[in-house]
């Protein structure tokens, strides 16, 4: 497991992206037109933008090819609705939906959009004021303590977590896996916020975070959530069929104590999933188009064992 590319300490800002310590202008009035029509098309008349700003790691040091252009418009929420609360899962939703939506790219860096209400705290390093071209925090290059250790820790038990999630996806356990990733993506979350709040951008928490995302990990974790929520909710009318899954997932209690058996069962379950899930990786993800080297899909099932005996001795 390698995590240089979330360690990264650049000895410059983004040359494309910064003339001197001034943001490209051509990029500047790009980002402003992005944020405004996002906004415009919200039809919030009671509410208008008092900044946009410019801000994670490519208005740092830390940038890498994995690096988003982190765009937040600043609002009052106040002047929308009294519960802030409200309005944040309001403005969650809409910058989430626009977010999958969209695809808008600067120098081959996607832009991905946020609504923060003035009031609240940003915890970065490097925050530039779009509408006002200045610094709100201007970047510094320092080279980053961390624990690796704790990092790959925590890394590795994230992956499991969300592995066995996926795994009770695809024993048809839906609600489950539902239920799970709903809590893991909580979890995450409070993870890196807490990390962020703490010690920053190079937090163990907020590089765990960012090794998951960059190894779409945190993509599995949300397909999980929203495909599973799609099958609790289907109907096909195939009764035999959902008579056989609840039977097969019919719960069935934990033995006390320590049965080799059973444990030896389960785990060979999970490495034949684990098995399936670096395969599909592998293979199933390719963007090559079909042709004379690839006339038909690859077969995604296991091969049989070898009798015993037939590698010899």
């Amino acid at each position: 497991m390698k995590i240089n590319d979330i360690l990264t300490v650049n000895d410059d800002l983004h040359e494309k992206f910064w003339q001197g310590e001034r943001l490209n202008t051509e990029v500047s009035q790009h980002l402003r037109t992005v944020a405004q029509d996002f906004f415009d098309k919200l039809k919030l008349e009671e509410a208008e933008i008092e900044d946009i700003t410019f801000t994670g790691s490519l208005a740092n040091y830390n940038y890498t090819k994995f690096s988003d252009i982190d765009l937040h418009l600043l609002i009052n929420f106040k002047d929308i609705d009294e519960n802030k609360d409200l309005v944040k899962e309001f403005f969650n939703a809409r910058t989430s939906n626009w977010n999958i939506k969209h695809n808008i790219t600067i120098f081959g860096y996607e832009i991905e959009i946020y609504v923060q209400d003035i009031l609240e705290k940003h915890h970065s390093t490097g925050i530039y004021s779009v509408t006002n071209d200045e610094w709100i925090a201007m970047p510094n290059r320092v080279e980053p303590e961390v624990d690796e250790n704790m990092v790959k820790r925590k890394i590795k038990s994230f992956i499991d977590m969300i592995e066995r999630a996926e795994d009770k996806f695809e024993m048809q356990k839906y609600e489950n896996s539902n239920t799970e990733a709903e809590k893991l993506i909580k979890k995450i979350k409070r993870f890196r916020q807490s990390g962020l709040e703490d010690k920053g951008e190079y937090s163990y928490e907020n590089l765990t975070f960012k090794y998951l995302r960059n190894h779409e990990h945190i993509k599995t974790l949300f397909n999980i959530r929203d495909q599973s929520y799609d099958k609790m909710r289907s109907m096909n009318g195939d009764h035999d069929k959902k008579f056989k899954i609840f039977i097969k997932n019919d719960e069935i209690p934990d033995k006390i104590g320590f049965h080799r058996l059973d444990e030896i069962g389960k785990f060979q379950k999970r490495m034949r999933a684990k098995h399936n899930r670096l395969k599909r990786l592998n293979i199933g993800h390719g963007k090559q188009k079909p042709g004379v080297a690839y006339p038909k899909k690859p077969n995604y099932k296991r091969s049989k064992s070898a009798p015993p005996g037939f590698g010899g001795t």
